[in-house]
Formats: structure tokens, C-alpha cells, sequence
């Protein structure tokens, strides 16, 4: 346990800096306070015409504005001699005006280089007569829990100010699809958004983002995103303005415990493809049901580890994916695109035909092909085939499995069942081969999934 955190502290503190944000808001003029619409007094307000009452025009939306300026505070840090500091996207989302103190007490301000919110981080630019001092990036893959670390800002606005605490937890995820936060006891409040955190060997590891408290005041559950994310977001801001990540084109989920073995596979590991909208992965030929178990030359753990590999390619390249298909190994070579032009122009649908039938009763559910009548009222897309749920067993493993009425079975033991005949087949082939489940892809308002039925009767 270390005596003291001094050394660290002068060593690093000349590099972290307190912001200041201004922005200009728009507030109704003579506003009153206090009294929404609706309330007792709304008639009386508007009988007199009292200005700013709660449905007055001089206090609503149409009225008179007026211009205020709006100050926020935030926390980051200096990465290059040249002015280049890294923040929360947060600590200055929608400033007209930017202002960094250094811990020497100077002032400058501030330009935008880019932004992030994907990962809530931002780069800024100052221009200073000399170099300034900075910090540099550790690795925090090799930080571990229960490391010794330092978050380092300016706290409710109090200015500089340390503390210390222990990394608590790793790869944590919040809402965001490229989170991989540390977690650690260190006091974070507001205020210390955008600042470091610090090892002992005075490198960011982290960069504080957020803490869980029902008070809004520190409970020592605090998130930094992690340095090795930054880095990567930091180089792409400070290069092009913006982020490029890679993009592979697939839906996918964890492989279970029970799908590895309704799939005969000895490990859980990969990420299951789910669906494959038009994309880099639909031209390379993977297909829904492969399990993707390498990308780019290393072993996939998980979905997430798969999306943070991807995102992190260079767009444009091509790389080799291994996929598991019906039990044997498959390499492709997959062309990435760019994930944010995929989200802006949306992804594509997956077709089939659909055949007319009567209901029936199997695994505990009660299925009836999917007719244009069906198809129509599930508002699922024209020429989609399948098996419609109508009703579940509440004591089925389809119910524990989470399947409700109006799923839709498009596929089972990874082949297209369109009526209860093609879905009985699926069933007797997964018994004879031996399997205790079998797996069918479900779509529910349009989102594929898969699930590992029991067959056991």
C-alpha cells in the first residue's frame, strides 16, 4: 500500500485542466415560476392577463424570448506539447464558447476538434506560446481489479482536487455499444466529468464519465472509459474530425450454453449471427446460423469483444472471418465498411414465401403458418415466411425461453420451416442426431433471435 500519492500527483497535476463551457439559451420572457399549466390558478391568470402566467402568451413558447448566457463546468486533460486535451462530449455539448484553466492558474481558450458521443469523449485544441506539459495513455487491459488508481479534476466546481480509490470492476457496459468502463471507489462527482485516471505509474487509464448515485453525490460507484477506447477515438478526431469505425454488416448474439449444444459445440464462445442485412458480411457469403469464432487472425470471445475488434479496423480493409457452418469451419474474406454511413442509410430486409395452414400444437406452443392476413396485422414484411406464435404454454421451455404470442419462427435447426410439418422434421432430425434442443430463429417486430428449445417431451 503506498505511504503517499504525492510524487504522482505533482508529477501529473500540471497537465489536467478545469473547463469552462457558455452557451446562449432562449427563456420566455417574464416566465412565472412555479405554476404549471393547468394548475387552480390557470383562469385567474388568464382572466387578468397577468404576464408569464402558466398559459399566458407572454410565458409560453410563442412569446417573447430572452437571450441568457448558461455556464457549465467540466474536467480533461493535455495529451500532446501542442494543445491537444481530451474531455467528455458532454462536458461541452452545444458551448458557443470554451475555456481552459490550467492548474498554473493561466487561462486560454479553446477550440472544438471533434467529438464522440458514441463514447462520450471530446478533443479540443488550445494554442499556447510554449509546450505544455501532458500525459500519456497506459494500457488499461493490463490494469486489474484492485490496482491502486487517482481520478484527478475539479469536483461541484471547487477547482483541482485528487482522490484515490481502488479499479472496483473492468468491462463494464452502460447503454452505449462500445462501452468498456472501469469501475472504481475514487470519489467522482460532477465536475470531474472528462478528467483522468490515473495509475501509479502516473498513465491514463481511464477517463471519467459517470457515477451511479440515487444523491447525485459520490456512493464510490464511478465509470471511466477506458483508455484503450480513447486512444482509438482521440487519433481518429485528431485526423479526420470524426470517428470511422469499421463495419461488419451482421446481428448477432452470445452463444449459450444451451445453443453451443443444440449446435454440437464443444465451447460457448464466438458471437452467433442472428441476421445479415446487405453489407460487407452478406457479400462475403456469411449467413444467419454461422458462428463466428476469428476475426482478423484472433479468437472471438463474445459479441462485444466482436463489435469492439470491428470498430476498431481501419475501414476499407479487407479481413478474414471464420465462421462455424454445420459443425466445420469456414474462412471468408470480409471488405469492412464504414459503421456510420451503415447507420445513417439503414440495413436491408430478408425475404422468403410463406404457405397457408392450420394451427397445431408443438413444444408447448401453438403455431400457425404465417398467411398474408397475419402478416399484415404483424405488420412483418411483404414475402416473409414462417411459423406465427398464437399461443405459449406458461409452464413450456418456449415460455421460459422468453417466446410470446406473435414471435415468428423463420427458422429451425438453421434451415427455413414455413409450415408445422417442415418444423416437426427439424424436430425429429435434432432427436435422431441426438440433441436435446433444438434451435430456431425467431423474429419479434422485426429483430432476429435465437433460441434453444428443449425436446424433451
Amino acid at each position: 500500500m503506498p505511504q503517499t500519492f504525492a510524487d504522482i500527483v505533482e508529477q501529473v497535476s500540471p497537465a489536467v485542466v478545469n473547463i469552462t463551457t457558455t452557451a446562449i439559451v432562449s427563456r420566455p420572457v417574464n416566465q412565472f415560476p412555479g405554476l404549471p399549466p393547468g394548475s387552480p390558478f390557470s383562469d385567474l391568470f388568464r382572466d387578468f392577463g397577468i404576464p408569464g402566467g402558466p398559459e399566458s402568451p407572454f410565458g409560453g413558447p410563442g412569446g417573447p424570448q430572452m437571450q441568457q448566457r448558461s455556464n457549465a463546468l467540466g474536467s480533461g486533460f493535455v495529451v500532446s506539447a501542442d494543445g491537444l486535451i481530451v474531455t467528455n462530449n458532454h462536458v461541452i455539448e452545444g458551448a458557443d464558447e470554451i475555456e481552459i484553466e490550467f492548474y498554473s492558474g493561466a487561462r486560454l481558450p479553446a477550440t472544438l476538434v471533434g467529438t464522440d458521443p458514441t463514447t462520450d469523449i471530446a478533443v479540443l485544441k488550445v494554442e499556447a506560446d510554449n509546450p505544455l506539459p501532458f500525459v500519456s495513455f497506459g494500457d488499461s487491459d493490463a490494469a486489474r481489479v484492485g490496482d491502486w488508481v487517482l481520478a484527478l479534476g475539479n469536483p461541484l466546481g471547487q477547482g483541482f482536487s485528487a482522490t484515490s480509490g481502488i479499479i472496483s470492476a473492468k468491462s463494464r457496459a452502460l447503454t452505449g455499444t462500445y462501452d468498456d468502463f472501469i469501475q472504481t471507489d475514487a470519489a467522482i462527482n460532477r465536475g470531474n466529468s472528462g478528467g483522468p485516471l490515473f495509475n501509479l505509474q502516473g498513465e491514463v487509464i481511464g477517463v471519467n464519465t459517470a457515477i451511479l448515485s440515487p444523491s447525485g453525490g459520490s456512493i464510490g460507484i464511478g465509470f471511466s472509459m477506458a483508455s484503450n477506447v480513447v486512444q482509438g477515438v482521440v487519433q481518429q478526431l485528431q485526423e479526420f474530425g470524426e470517428t470511422r469505425r469499421g463495419w461488419l454488416g451482421v446481428k448477432i448474439q452470445d452463444v449459450s450454453p444451451d445453443i453451443a449444444e443444440s449446435l454440437g459445440l464443444e465451447t460457448e464462445g464466438g458471437a452467433m449471427v442472428t441476421d445479415v442485412p446487405a453489407g460487407p458480411a452478406a457479400d462475403a457469403g456469411i449467413q444467419a446460423g454461422d458462428v463466428i469464432t476469428a476475426f482478423a487472425g484472433g479468437p472471438v470471445k463474445d459479441t462485444r469483444d466482436l463489435v469492439r475488434r470491428v470498430a476498431d479496423a481501419p475501414v476499407g480493409n479487407a479481413v478474414d472471418v471464420t465462421v462455424l457452418r454445420d459443425g466445420k469451419p469456414v474462412t471468408l474474406k470480409v471488405t469492412l465498411g464504414r459503421r456510420e454511413l451503415a447507420d445513417s442509410e439503414g440495413t436491408g430486409q430478408q425475404n422468403g414465401s410463406g404457405q397457408p395452414g392450420a394451427p397445431g400444437q408443438v413444444l408447448g406452443m401453438t403455431l400457425a403458418p404465417l398467411t398474408p392476413e397475419l402478416a399484415a396485422r404483424l405488420q412483418v414484411p411483404e414475402g416473409t415466411a414462417g411459423l406465427v406464435v398464437q399461443d405459449v404454454d406458461p409452464a413450456s421451455d418456449a415460455s421460459a425461453k422468453g417466446l410470446q404470442t406473435g414471435d415468428l419462427i423463420v427458422e429451425a435447426g438453421q434451415q427455413p420451416v414455413t409450415s408445422l410439418d417442415d418444423l416437426n422434421a427439424r424436430i425429429t432430425e435434432a432427436r435422431e442426431a441426438g440433441r436435446q434442443s433444438v434451435l430456431v430463429l425467431i423474429r419479434r417486430q422485426g429483430e432476429p433471435r435465437f433460441v434453444a428449445l428443449s425436446l424433451e417431451e
